[in-house]
């Protein structure tokens, strides 16, 4: 895998990108791309709907020994597949748990580049519906011309609209971008 220039290159920049460079590489060679994918899923949900999770990834009092035990634990309560469970011991050795979220946003940036899909990450005010998600993919889809796999997070802070980002390209149709620009207007 080529890790000069583009999509790539912007991924593997920092240390969260060479691990999760690392865990793809396993996962090739071990033909478990989706296997991990999916346990790296599973566990990012976890770490949205579990405090106790986040705040066991983030706490730099656990010593490394009970945070490889505690996240083994985890693992197997989740049914994580061993490669995961694995790469999760060794970030808990290296101390590196905390930058697990940026990990799987960098796994999932990998694959979908290894799969000729781009990503977008899509701001909503309120969940979006299946048709409306069908619609925006289709639309950026046929905006970008390959596949596009898009991630969804609610904020209400943007009021309405959508905000998405494509690669380097940002599209701010929020009303609070909308709202802002109007108020700097009547300022003159």
């Amino acid at each position: 895998m080529e890790n000069s220039g583009g999509i790539q290159g912007n991924i593997t920049a920092g240390l969260a990108g060479r691990y999760a460079v690392a865990l793809f590489d396993l996962a090739r060679e071990s033909n478990a791309i989706d296997t991990v994918a999916k346990s790296l899923a599973t566990l990012k949900t976890g770490l949205t709907e579990s405090a106790d999770l986040s705040a066991l990834i983030a706490s730099p009092v656990v010593g490394r020994g009970d945070a490889a035990s505690a996240i083994g634990a985890v693992a197997k309560a989740m049914k994580l597949d061993s490669l995961t469970g694995k790469f999760l011991g060794v970030l808990a050795e290296n101390r590196r748990l905390a930058d697990l979220p940026k990990m799987i946003d960098a796994f999932d940036a990998i694959v979908a580049d290894h799969r000729g899909e781009v990503t977008a990450k899509v701001t909503s005010a309120h969940p979006l519906t299946a048709d409306q998600l069908k619609a925006l993919t289709a639309n950026l889809k046929s905006r970008v011309g390959r596949d596009v796999s898009v991630a969804t997070t609610v904020d209400p802070a943007i009021l309405g609209g959508l905000v998405v980002q494509l690669g380097s390209q940002l599209i701010d149709g929020s009303i609070r971008t909308r709202l802002n620009s109007f108020a700097q207007a009547m300022k003159g």
